[in-house]
């Protein structure tokens, strides 16, 4: 695997109101931040561009929604925000994905010539696969940091319910599979990277 000199980190809303357990339920993955923290100092020590995603959702309920504590991002990414030596944007977005949130993302990496994107964050199945099903769609070379993403259980259709690692692996699946993004480690991409 190889990790381009321009390469972007997507890091997709990593924020505070996702430690709301009551509102959002039992994750998966807890040593997700430690693997998005890596990817960060990894990306920023080595002058490739970060892309910091917040979602500022419309919904009133929400611990994502702008205004409340919930939305700002999580401590270890507020802290890293503005070191990097490479370039960095920071994108806010309504929906599920990064690529039709303000600035635009796409026309931010045609700017620079960035063709592939490595995507970390919350959760697994929402906005990190979205943002990769459309990187993929979009013709970038997509890496899918999976131990750096978590999600929650959640209850669909016809009382089907699956829990929070049921659901990550099927994204991974859907996305691997189906051609969108290759799955991999953050190991894998930390020592392509040269970190």
């Amino acid at each position: 695997m190889e990790i381009a000199e321009n390469a972007a980190l997507v890091v997709v809303d990593v924020q505070k109101g996702f430690e709301e357990l009551d509102f959002w339920g039992v994750r998966n993955n807890p040593g997700a931040d430690d693997n998005i923290a890596a990817l960060i100092d990894v990306w920023q020590g080595s002058g490739r561009p970060v892309v910091f995603v917040r979602h500022d959702s419309v919904n009133p309920g929400s611990p994502l929604r702008r205004g409340y504590e919930g939305n700002g991002f999580k401590e270890y990414v507020e802290e890293r925000r503005g070191k990097g030596a490479g370039a960095e944007l920071l994108l806010t977005k309504s929906v599920n994905s990064a690529f039709l949130g303000t600035p635009d993302l796409g026309s931010w990496l045609t700017d620079r010539g960035i063709a592939q994107i490595v995507v970390a964050g919350i959760q697994t199945n929402m906005c990190a696969e979205t943002t990769a099903r459309m990187g993929g769609n979009l013709g970038y070379d997509v890496l899918f940091a999976f131990d750096a993403t978590y999600t929650f259980g959640l209850e669909g259709p016809f009382g089907w319910r699956r829990s929070a690692q049921e659901l990550a692996q099927a994204s991974a699946v859907s996305l691997h599979g189906g051609g969108f993004a290759r799955v991999v480690t953050t190991k894998e991409i930390v020592d392509a990277a040269g970190g």
